[in-house]
Formats: C-alpha cells, structure tokens, sequence
C-alpha cells in the first residue's frame, strides 16, 4: 500500500470509483485497442447503471476512450467532445452473471476498422481490473505494460513469447495463462517491467498460431 490508496488519487471527482476508476476503464481500453475509437457501445451494470448518472459514470468512460487522464479538467464535456470528434456512443445495459457492481462491458471499434470487447471492473480508490477481453476471462490491473497474446492452444506458444521478451530484455512481473477448453482458444497476459518494443509484437504478430497480439502501453 502506498500513500494514493490512502488518500486517493488526483482526479476530477465526484468518485474515486464511479468516476476516476471509469476513467481509467475507458483509457486502458482504448490504449487496447491501439487506436482511435469510432464507434463505442457501452454497457454498465450494477451500481454503474443505477447511480452512474450522479456519479458522471458515462462521461469517464467516454473521456477514458478520448484519451484522458483522471485528473483531465473536460471530463465533464466528455460526451459533446466525442461527438464532435466523430465518435459514435450507444449506451445500454449489461446482463451479465455474478459480476462486479461496478462493471462496464464495452464493445469498440477503431478507425481502421479493428474491434474489441473489454469488461472492465472498477474496484475503488481508482484501481481497475480488466476481467475479460474478446470473450475470454482476464485478470489484470493496467498498471504495468501488457501484452495481452491470443493464440491457439497449442504446445510452443508460451516459450516463443518469453524467448521474444527475453531477447529483448522485458522483464517479466506477471504472467496468467488463460484458455476456453484444452486444444481451442488460448490467451496470454503478460505484465511486464519494461515497454515492450514494436519490432517484438510485430514478429509476434507473424507466428503460426497466433490469432492476435493486443498491447497496452504505458508511454
């Protein structure tokens, strides 16, 4: 625990978990995707759908797929700001199982037609967990640079992508290991010490097997 999960982060309120954790949401998810967003819908459930109006719910996340910080001072013109940038918004709700109460599911697209499916959860004090990307159960915080790898479920895979961040000097912080059933759709996450370099991810990208390669930088 440092002296921010103590006193909270520097944000532009009313919540640390409805609004600055929304945020965050919305940018990791956006840093996901790699790209500008051009169209968003998104889903709230819980405590996101019944008390996110007074909280400005909507309006992070918005700003988080902007590109905004917590503590970025348009956070309440958010909405209006995507709308005259060209991005298409759909609210709704989620109906999801046993999730989080402060869960949002978003379903995006970027400018060049790349798509992806976050639900992100907001756990308080700002802190985030991504649950779930394209389908497929995660567990990370967005606090670390990730790479986020889909692959078939097939023996090999895991060692290529240590070799790879090993010959690039990326240290390892975390790694989970993640598939839909034995011999279908795997996924790693790979939480690391150091920025990844785009030649890695690139010849990642290319191996057999390999269906798509999502990184989340933190530069």
């Amino acid at each position: 625990m440092n002296i921010f999960d103590i006193v909270g982060p520097v944000m532009v309120g009313p919540s640390s978990s409805h609004t600055a954790g929304a945020v965050k949401i919305g940018y990791v998810s956006r840093k996901l995707l790699g790209e500008e967003v051009k169209e968003a819908r998104i889903l709230l459930y819980g405590s996101f759908l019944t008390t996110g109006t007074g909280h400005g719910t909507r309006k992070a996340l918005v700003a988080g797929l902007l590109g905004m910080k917590t503590d970025d001072i348009r956070i309440p013109d958010a909405i209006e700001l995507a709308e005259k940038a060209g991005m298409k918004i759909e609210f709704g709700e989620a109906h999801l199982k046993e999730a989080h109460p402060n869960t949002a599911q978003l379903f995006l697209t970027g400018v060049s037609g790349r798509t992806l499916e976050i639900i992100g959860q907001s756990l308080g004090g700002s802190r985030i967990n991504i649950a779930e990307i394209d389908g497929i159960e995660t567990n990370f915080s967005g606090e670390y640079p990730t790479l986020v790898v889909h692959n078939l479920d097939q023996p090999g895979h895991v060692s290529e992508v240590t070799s790879m961040l090993a010959h690039k000097g990326v240290n390892i912080a975390y790694m989970q290991l993640y598939r839909s059933n034995r011999g279908g759709e795997a996924v790693m996450v790979v939480e690391c010490d150091q920025e990844i370099p785009r030649e890695g991810i690139e010849w990642l990208e290319k191996v057999e097997g390999v269906k798509k390669v999502t990184y989340l930088s933190k530069l």
